[in-house]
């Protein structure tokens, strides 16, 4: 059975702030003096609560399993351990004996704990270290570690397999495993890489599972990877800051504790203009914006720095269909501003360690609620503070309350009423240059059918979407024909279209590429002239197939049929004409003999209304009529 810790007493010591009074030269068991030397020269003296509880641990020789809230320091929770637990190897080891294995999921996370650990390995002497991550040429990484070799690997487990189905390396004295963002490993199937990887390893290892949130397959993973692991699991206290309740505690949160959550609840068609409005209030600050999708985030790099109000501000994109290089870049743009926006998706909501943000606008709901807090896990680290909001529709207000009972803890932001409308701007630089049109109409499909894919589909439900309020918002000309608008009675009110604008006729700003497109239209319009459309020919009309002739037994059921519903509707009249609700005249119109003044008929007719309430009796269909009738009648006497 699994032996289970708490940080309570660490996380009860930082609720004043976000360290301990934990040093970390006073740890037991003790780290060596080079290693708090290191720690010191970066300006760590102090343990955060994850930092005090996970590194005892490791350090005697047990395995672990820590959840603890992003920003909290987990890098350094396992990065010291590794390095103690290779300084107190008595022996040297061989240049292809690997010791140390920390795998994390993206690139860039694997290379930012690869720099972070840099001024640690160089405390140790004849230990050298290598990062492996995708992008680069396997042949030519491959050869490097043939002819250097490495004792300390970091990478992505795609990679680090490629690695390990060699013969290059020796595994078989490991001392330590770090799974870093282990949820998020899984998440993004590396499932069979991380099963090939612990089957290459030693079972007798030190094992270190590190995560935000804990699921069940990091939990199935923990029993099959770690050898009667420790749980450490670190928690906030939130704090209500409402107005009337004053400062009140929630209970356990699972955000860092220097970090202030709100919320903003706006019209779809309203909401550019307040995500314009809010980043122009806080145009000093660090800020990063997430979107729904790549086309989204291309969209809005492009638009927000052709907004008055918001020109000449630094505006940086950043997505996973960037190319390696680029993304790079951008990172390291970014991190070296001391203000501007990087306008991002999900690929930088984990792991990245960006220095000084200010302030997380998560201007579309994630898909996946667990990365809502890994989103806004980007500010407010280790002792910081910082803020986070999110934009919703009036419709997804229950969200809220979804992440109250998931320990994350939301104030509302009033939404202003007198912000600037921005739309006839976007709009104007879509009638200027056909690369905004065409960006917009993309990121506006991209939108919707991302929207279709929310986890939480019970509250993000993409058919009570206002799709001409939407349209409005992402400053579109038209909205495009696409199926989930075709075949779906989706609100197309707010919307109020452009008149007299040919959108063919819409130019790019780039010369080279209008000209690209101009001759692709002429080589469009040559080609239809040679080869024109053959008309379609309408298929022939299939034969109506010959009608088959009914049996006797058909016939003779079509017409029992019909003789009942005659019946049973000429006794419902009779029955209306005992009850007095019709007299006799009528009785007769609606039968059929109104034009006949033979009194005889009328007898006939009632004769053959008890006819038929005798029949129907026996068909089961009047049980019990008669018996009523009389009891009518009894109670209509009683009352005369």
């Amino acid at each position: 059975m699994a032996a289970s810790t708490s940080a309570a007493a660490a996380a009860a010591a930082a609720r004043k702030g976000a360290l301990t009074d934990q040093r970390f030269s006073e740890l037991s068991p003790a780290l060596s003096p080079e290693v708090v030397e290191a720690l010191d020269r970066g300006g760590f003296q102090r343990c955060t609560p994850v930092q005090a509880a996970a590194i005892p641990h490791l350090l005697s020789h047990k395995d672990v399993a820590v959840d603890a809230a992003t920003g909290s320091g987990k890098t350094l929770a396992f990065i010291v351990p590794v390095v103690e637990i290779l300084r107190r190897r008595s022996s040297r080891p061989k240049s292809h004996e690997v010791l140390a294995l920390i795998i994390s999921p993206t690139r860039e996370l694997s290379s930012q704990i690869f720099n972070v650990a840099q001024p640690f390995f160089a405390t140790l002497n004849g230990v050298s270290s290598m990062l492996l991550v995708g992008g680069l040429d396997i042949k030519a990484e491959l050869k490097k570690v043939e002819e250097e070799g490495a004792n300390i690997l970091v990478g992505t487990p795609g990679k680090l397999c490629d690695i390990m189905h060699t013969d290059a390396l020796e595994y078989k004295n490991l001392e330590i495993l770090i799974l870093d963002e282990a949820d998020r490993l899984l998440d993004m199937g590396f499932q069979k890489h991380i099963n090939f990887i612990l089957s290459m390893l030693p079972k007798l290892r030190r094992t270190g599972l590190f995560s935000a949130t804990q699921t069940k397959a990091v939990a199935d993973l923990s029993k099959a990877g770690l050898r009667n692991p420790i749980r450490v699991e670190v928690k906030t206290e939130a704090k209500s800051t409402s107005k009337d309740a004053g400062q009140q505690e929630l209970g356990p949160s699972k955000t860092p504790l220097g970090l202030r959550l709100e919320y903003m609840i706006c019209e779809a068609s309203k909401k550019s203009s307040q995500l314009v409005d809010f980043l122009v209030q806080n145009s000093g600050k660090k800020i990063m914006v997430y979107f729904a999708t790549c086309a989204c985030v291309d969209y809005w790099a492009v638009v927000l720095p052709l907004i008055n109000s918001f020109k000449g501000s630094p505006i940086i994109a950043y997505h996973g269909k960037m190319k390696q290089g680029l993304r790079e870049k951008a990172l390291a743009s970014f991190s070296a501003l001391s203000s501007g926006v990087l306008v991002c998706t999900d690929v930088a909501a984990r792991g990245l360690d960006i220095p000084s943000v200010d302030l997380i606008v998560q201007y579309d709901p994630p898909q996946d609620p667990n990365v809502f807090i890994h989103r806004a896990g980007r500010t407010a680290r280790y002792d910081q503070e910082g803020d986070a909001i999110v934009f919703l529709l009036p419709k997804e207000d229950t969200y809220v309350e979804f992440l109250k009972l998931r320990g994350v803890f939301l104030t509302e932001r009033e939404c202003p009423a007198n912000t600037d409308d921005v739309i006839p701007q976007i709009r104007s630089a879509a009638l200027e240059d056909r690369n905004v049109m065409e960006k917009g109409l993309r990121a506006f499909v991209s939108f919707v059918r991302a929207y279709k894919e929310h986890h939480c589909s019970y509250i993000f439900r993409w058919k009570d979407l206002e799709i001409g309020k939407l349209a409005m918002e992402y400053g579109l000309l038209q909205i495009p024909s696409m199926p989930e608008v075709k075949h779906h009675s989706l609100s197309l009110e707010g919307f109020i279209p452009v008149d007299d604008v040919d959108i063919t006729q819409i130019k790019y700003k780039d010369k080279a590429r209008e000209k690209q497109r101009k001759k692709a239209l002429k080589r469009k319009a040559e080609e239809e002239a040679q080869n024109p459309k053959p008309e379609r020919k309408r298929a022939p009309e299939k034969p109506e197939k010959p009608k088959r002739k009914k049996t006797g037994k058909q016939r003779q059921s079509i017409q029992t049929k019909e003789d009942l519903d005659e019946l049973a509707h000429e006794y419902q009249l009779l029955k209306k004409l005992k009850r007095g609700d019709i007299d006799e005249e009528e009785y007769e119109k609606l039968t059929g003999f109104g034009d006949s003044d033979d009194a005889s008929n009328l007898d006939e007719r009632k004769e053959k209304g008890n006819k038929t309430q005798k029949k129907l009796k026996q068909r089961g269909k009047c049980k019990g009529g008669s018996k009523k009738f009389e009891g009518r009648s009894k109670m209509r006497s009683k009352r005369r």
